[in-house]
């Protein structure tokens, strides 16, 4: 069994060594928030205590795995690591600034140094140094007091350039910037270091770190399913392998996070299209716990760069779905239709993540459906929120079986037209009584739209951009036939005038039409709408 040293030290201590995050590990993400907790808990424990008998304060672990000659790699606590390191930045330049000429060296000592490499030379060396690409270079810059290049900084970079200034602030706010206040600066320093302590766990592998860093407790952020998932990866993989799984784990990830999608949704979705089983219903705090029991079905084990390879394709797949296209990046009309439906549906892309390496002419027929069932559901409000994603479950685990036009044609046959027949009655009954305040306006404009794109594409064809609903959507308007302020002629004329409001709100009496024809017609009767626009439009 390998072994694990557990061993409690001080920051003194922990900073005598050197330490890299490896490029792996997830990037510097504490906010101000954080980073003030942090340094302000430590300042109060310093100012309560008798100065002459000073407790001790701790702060969680971290995990480590030696590389040798003192040099160890970080696998977990770096949010930790990486803030008391720039604490030390932080009182070095404080004091600095308010004498050039402070005596520090033993400071200056704990932030770079110089150690003795295998050929007996002196080597300069960073406490800490990050490794992933992201951070640019920003932690040795603030350690050699260095100007930055600003030219566009990633988040890494701004979260600790901003944890940085929130330090330096925090400094300003509790110590002055004079002479007299070099003193207490000293104290609060040496109290950082002496008193301030956690446990550093190292054990002989990365492998090894990696099984055993999420069983310990710690102040850090709280990992996700997403990192946990991507800690057990690395656990399983060869070394070797490290730089193709970072590569493509970042791809997917930036992706994601540049959709503005939460990633944690994307794995959750991940699982029910490509694993679950009918009423298998996974929530998201159960992800990790769902690859922890399933790593056999997954391939995470044995084939690591194979299941990533899956991840980031089917995160492809979701992004495009998402933006309305296919995998290929073709526009597809019907997912461009199901974002102008209703801006939140997301269920749908457990479906589309089941099929999209279905043949493209199935896929699209697919999606079709889809469009048809989400009305349909929000038409009929059948949407009993377990009840449908159950069905979609189930679809889904029938989805991944399918290997032929036939086979697929059959499901649509099965699931789709038959799920529809049920509510027919109900959908038809809601259709007639449908009116301007039915929905949002944007989905009564939806239908509107959809109404006129089917008659125009009958009668010329989906060319001409007759197929992009968005055309219909964008660039024309809801005007009520029967006018919205009709006058006391329009009323009179009218054979129910009492009953002239509701009718005018019903989608009958709603129709779309261009901005400029709308201003000049729109509170004319209907027969002097139907004349002025004969000159303006054809109808």
């Amino acid at each position: 069994m390998a072994s694990i040293e557990s061993q409690d030290m001080t920051l003194e201590k922990l900073f005598d060594e050197f330490y890299v995050i490896p490029d792996y590990q997830r990037e510097y993400v504490w906010e101000e928030k954080e980073v003030n907790e942090f340094i302000q808990d430590i300042y109060e424990e310093f100012s309560e205590q008798n100065q002459n008998s000073y407790s001790e304060y701790f702060i969680g672990s971290i995990i480590v795995c030696s590389r040798g000659d003192n040099l160890y790699e970080v696998i977990d606590g770096q949010q930790r690591m990486t803030t008391a390191y720039l604490v030390l930045c932080a009182i070095r330049d404080y004091l600095l600034t308010i004498n050039s000429n402070e005596r520090i060296e033993a400071l200056k000592n704990k932030i770079t140094s110089l150690y003795t490499d295998d050929w007996g030379n002196d080597q300069f060396k960073h406490r800490v140094e990050l490794q992933y690409e992201e951070s640019r270079g920003i932690l040795e810059s603030i350690a050699m007091q260095t100007d930055l290049d600003q030219r566009s900084p990633t988040r890494s970079v701004k979260h600790i350039q901003n944890a940085y200034a929130e330090i330096r602030k925090f400094l300003s706010l509790k110590f002055e910037l004079d002479e007299v206040a070099i003193s207490h600066i000293k104290k609060f320093y040496a109290y950082f270091l002496k008193n301030v302590k956690l446990i550093r766990v190292k054990t002989a592998s990365v492998a090894h770190a990696l099984k055993i860093y999420s069983t310990l407790n710690h102040r850090g952020l709280p990992l996700d399913d997403m990192d946990l998932l991507k800690n057990l990866i690395f656990a399983k993989a060869k070394q070797t392998d490290y730089e193709k799984i970072k590569v493509k784990w970042k791809k997917m990830i930036d992706l994601l996070y540049h959709s503005q999608e939460r990633p944690m949704r994307f794995l959750r979705y991940f699982i029910l299209a490509r694993y679950a089983e009918d009423g298998n219903y996974i929530a998201e705090k159960e992800v990790y716990d769902w690859f922890l029991k399933n790593e056999s079905r997954c391939g995470y084990n044995t084939e690591p760069i194979l299941f990533v390879n899956d991840l980031l394709a089917s995160a492809e797949a979701y992004v495009a779905f998402l933006s309305g296209n296919n995998i290929d990046g073709t526009v597809n009309r019907y997912l461009e239709n199901i974002r102008c439906l209703s801006v939140n549906v997301r269920q749908h892309l457990i479906l589309l993540l089941a099929a999209y390496q279905l043949p493209q002419y199935c896929f699209i027929e697919l999606c079709r459906q889809v469009e048809n069932l989400l009305f349909v559901a929000m038409l009929t409000s059948d949407r009993n929120q377990k009840a449908f994603d159950g069905m979609i479950l189930k679809w889904a685990s029938e989805l991944r079986q399918i290997t032929s036009r036939s086979e697929f044609n059959q499901f649509i046959a099965i699931q789709f037209f038959s799920s529809k027949q049920v509510v027919a009655d109900k959908f038809e009954k809601a259709f007639h009584k449908l009116n301007k305040s039915s929905f949002q306006p944007y989905q009564i404009k939806y239908i509107l739209a959809k109404l006129t794109q089917y008659i125009d594409e009958t009668a010329w064809g989906s060319g001409g951009g007759i197929d992009d609903l968005s055309n219909y959507l964008l660039k024309l308007d809801v005007e009520q036939i029967l006018p919205e302020y009709p006058t006391q002629k329009v009323i009179l004329s009218f054979d129910k005038p009492r009953e002239i409001e509701s009718y005018s709100k019903l989608l009958g009496n709603l129709t779309l039409l261009e901005s400029s024809i709308k201003s000049a017609i729109t509170n004319m009767s209907f027969t002097g709408k139907k004349l002025n626009s004969n000159k303006l439009i054809k109808f």
